[in-house]
């Protein structure tokens, strides 16, 4: 990699390109869709990067002017950084004369003068200023221009060197995860069967057009609440289910599956809803599409009381409850005070995660937890934003529900940690997705909240504990089917993961 850094004091003009500017703390795919919008828009793309000397840049960022900016050289699309000492936009702009500048949303309405001085000089010069965030995307095309090996070899690479930076080492990873026998977890949500049929297809109806399989074979998975406390107990941990269920064979699913995974059975039932199912067609390894079956109303006054004694009965016992809300009326208002109640009074920690990818969810109801594990379209539409660029999304998320630390999911792009110091300032590292072509998603997310409730709850630090529950997804999307992973499994896939850095 040929990419220059120089200084700006020794610039000269680079009229034509398209000029980026920013701190990029860390580099993570917030600022690759950033820069790649800015790439597309001219042949050059030359990068000013803020100076470790900028009075504007909190003191939680860990990287040195020249860390960053060798980061910025490997990206394949930085044509030249260009080193600033503090806030020298506008004398960069002067010295440089790009015909385009193009800077992140958070800039749009900035009062600062450097920034403005930077607009004005460009717009006196006849040239444009625009300000994006980068496309958000939710699925990778990856694949089109890199074989699967090459392109989990990268990824392995980017997880290797994340470890790196936040000082995490292999020895450390595996006697973490063969030490969570002593940790207890209360796993409080929605409990749900997911049942795959699996299909031949005989071809296109001649009545109407529609596709007609035949089903083969079907096989049920429990989720929700029910497969986040199934990983706990397959990580070694120990676990109570607090769910509510109805009284149907679906249930009994449930009960036969965590009675055989050791996982004690707090669940509440009520006669009045079903148990929630969902069953998905499936035609070699492809989904077709779901059927579910389930009941999105809030649950009654009387079993919210019976949740709520099972859980002051319990807290004692814990650590640490870890909600997992699919916003179908379980974890209500009233419960959810009762939650928070009982963590002050126990001192617990405390884990959430939503989902909503076809229901009305919001993160913004989990207030001070030490965790949220939201995805950015989730998080996006609990603030009503999808024009700011992630940084500010991920920055308004931790303003607006006092988190102490949040994972931001990402799906093909792995995810970013927000990591709260002592100095209340936030350190942020992205990890990658380990899987390159992900056989079924449905799981990851389960799994990795398994990982972080387990991890932090027994005192490991949070990149320490990000670094396994990368491993832990990856892992989970290879097979179809929401399956709980064992300790083994784990172990190895961190051996194969963790390349160690020069």
């Amino acid at each position: 990699m040929n990419t220059p850094v120089i200084h700006l004091d020794e610039a000269v003009n680079m009229s034509g390109c398209v000029l980026a500017y920013g701190h990029f703390t860390t580099i993570h795919p917030g600022h690759i869709r950033y820069l790649k919008h800015a790439k597309d828009l001219g042949e050059k793309l030359v990068v000013v990067l803020m100076g470790d000397e900028n009075n504007s840049i909190s003191p939680e960022f860990q990287f040195n002017q020249k860390e960053r900016a060798e980061a910025l050289r490997l990206l394949e699309m930085v044509d030249a950084v260009i080193l600033l000492r503090h806030k020298e936009l506008s004398k960069a702009v002067s010295l440089l004369k790009p015909d385009l500048m193009v800077l992140g949303n958070e800039f749009k309405s900035s009062l600062d003068k450097d920034v403005n001085d930077a607009i004005d000089i460009l717009h006196q010069a006849g040239k444009k200023v625009t300000f994006h965030a980068g496309d958000v995307h939710y699925a990778t095309t990856d694949l089109l221009s890199i074989s699967e090996r090459k392109l989990v070899e990268k990824r392995r690479h980017q997880f290797s060197q994340a470890c790196s930076r936040q000082g995490v080492k292999l020895e450390q990873l595996l006697t973490s995860i063969n030490s969570w026998s002593e940790t207890k977890l209360i796993v409080l949500g929605d409990t749900i069967v997911d049942q795959y049929a699996a299909c031949e297809a005989l071809g296109m109806s001649a009545e109407a057009p529609v596709v007609v399989v035949k089903e083969l074979e079907r096989k049920n998975f429990i989720g929700g609440a029910a497969v986040v406390a199934s990983h706990i107990r397959a990580l070694g941990a120990q676990c109570c289910l607090l769910s509510v269920v109805g009284n149907d064979e679906s249930a009994q699913i449930v009960r036969e599956s965590i009675n055989e995974r050791d996982i004690f059975d707090a669940m509440v039932v009520d006669h009045s809803r079903p148990t929630t199912f969902k069953k998905r067609y499936i035609v070699e390894n492809q989904k077709l599409f779901r059927v579910s079956r389930l009941e999105e109303r809030s649950i009654d006054c009387h079993i919210e009381d019976q949740l709520i004694q099972r859980l002051e009965k319990l807290a004692p016992t814990v650590k640490g409850i870890v909600i997992s809300d699919f916003a179908y009326g379980v974890v209500t208002e009233r419960v959810l005070d009762a939650v928070k109640k009982i963590s002050n009074q126990h001192g617990l920690m405390l884990f959430g995660d939503v989902q909503c990818s076809s229901q009305v969810g919001s993160i913004l109801r989990f207030k001070n937890f030490n965790l949220l594990c939201p995805n950015e379209r989730e998080a996006r539409i609990a603030l009503q934003d999808k024009d700011a660029g992630l940084e500010k999304v991920s920055n308004q998320l931790i303003k607006k529900t006092s988190c102490k630390n949040l994972l931001m999911k990402l799906g093909s792009d792995g995810f970013i940690v927000y990591d709260k110091t002592d100095l209340n300032k936030y350190i942020s590292q992205p990890f990658p997705a380990l899987s390159a072509n992900p056989v079924d998603v449905t799981g990851a997310g389960d799994s990795l909240l398994a990982v972080m409730a387990t991890g932090i709850s027994s005192g490991q630090s949070m990149m320490e504990t990000a670094a396994i529950g990368c491993c832990m997804a990856g892992l989970a999307v290879e097979q179809m089917g929401n399956i709980p992973i064992g300790l083994n499994a784990l172990e190895t896939s961190i051996k194969e993961s963790f390349i160690e850095m020069a």
